[in-house]
């Protein structure tokens, strides 16, 4: 059988090598299974130790997906199969995860990702731990977490927070897909090239021909010279141009509120008629534990975002509303998710507080 993840170590002109890691499940969108997560942190831990690798370049297989996020069918399999928990596929699944995304935004060499096509959940969370995040025409981009009653996680408690404005929290709210020129606005991207570039922009890769304290340098001239080229080529995008009504609609420190300004939105825009379906139709638990995720997480470092992650998640995947909105979306496929609570009034603040008490004694990312 072919690896879900392949290795290549590729020559470069002045004798070092860029490691390539190729995520290889066309068929799934490349969305990570635990086997993918552990296959990548080894070898990225190979090659952190090796003076030989000068840079990562990180994609994904097929013109569709540079990875679609995780294994949700598998996470919802363990979810069920162990009710109340512990979960143990998907408590693993998440801290190995969540250890891979931290590797990757702390790795001591250029990582490149190059992001054509679907880049949600999971994949966001590899994407945006690498140091240039290129996004292309074709590039979609969303964290739909609250349509199946979980949050966005793998670092999006902190880079969301980092968005112009309430982009992030309008992101995480509504489930909204952005583009690549709403990726560079929001700095999710540092790079628009055209997907035709791509096999040019590795030969030059390949071509750099410096000392080692000399490649960020070189790859930052590559990619600008690439991303100048492209800019009549990448179609505009929606948070810059909504920017002032994004922040009207999602400034108030009640999330009931913010609802309320939702429903009261009347528009022609498309984009902004389904941002206003995914917080009106999403889990109001979810809803609810993503606004306070959000705070809680606003001015942490990075290290302790993924310790308040990985215990949130942990909290929700032993519960039910996680196994029921992925049933709806994508076991059943009824698009028609029976929610434990149908009012955001009615989940009070009793009923969210546990989901953010420690599940265990020792956090398990206490050694990140």
């Amino acid at each position: 059988m072919t690896s879900p993840v392949l290795f290549e170590e590729l020559l470069v002109k002045n004798g070092q090598l860029i490691g390539v890691i190729t995520l290889n499940s066309e068929k799934t969108l490349n969305a990570l299974t635990l086997e993918m997560i552990d296959l990548m942190l080894e070898q990225l831990q190979q090659w952190n130790s090796n003076d030989k690798i000068a840079a990562v370049f990180i994609q994904g297989a097929g013109e569709k997906s540079f990875c679609a996020g995780g294994d949700v069918q598998a996470l919802y399999h363990s979810s069920i199969e162990q009710p109340g928990g512990p979960c143990e596929y998907a408590e693993t699944f998440f801290e190995r995860e969540y250890r891979l995304d931290y590797l990757l935004h702390n790795y001591t060499k250029p990582t490149i990702a190059w992001g054509h096509g679907i880049v949600m959940g999971g994949g966001l969370g590899v994407f945006a731990g690498c140091s240039y995040r290129i996004a292309t025409e074709k590039t979609r981009i969303a964290m739909p977490e609250v349509t199946i009653a979980l949050f966005p996680d793998v670092g999006g408690s902190y880079f969301l927070n980092k968005m112009p404005g309430y982009c992030g929290r309008f992101l995480a709210l509504t489930g909204a897909s952005i583009n690549a020129a709403d990726s560079y606005y929001v700095d999710i991207t540092n790079y628009t090239i055209c997907h035709a570039s791509k096999n040019k922009v590795i030969d030059e890769l390949l071509s750099l021909d410096c000392p080692a304290t000399d490649i960020d340098n070189k790859l930052t001239s590559i990619f600008s010279y690439h991303h100048n080229l492209s800019i009549s080529d990448i179609p505009e995008g929606n948070l810059q141009t909504h920017q002032a009504l994004i922040n009207d609609l999602c400034q108030w420190d009640d999330i009931e509120k913010i609802a309320f300004k939702f429903s009261e939105l009347n528009t022609d825009d498309k984009w902004l008629q389904r941002a206003k379906n995914g917080i009106a139709t999403g889990s109001p638990l979810a809803i609810k534990w993503i606004f306070h995720q959000l705070a809680l997480c606003e001015n942490l470092e990075l290290k302790e975002v993924f310790q308040h992650e990985i215990s949130l998640a942990t909290t929700i995947i032993r519960h039910t509303e996680f196994a029921e909105g992925v049933r709806a979306l994508l076991i059943d496929k009824d698009q028609n998710p029976n929610w434990q609570y149908k009012k955001l009034h009615d989940v009070t603040d009793d009923i969210i507080a546990p989901f953010f008490e420690a599940p265990w004694q020792q956090n398990p990312l206490t050694d990140l």
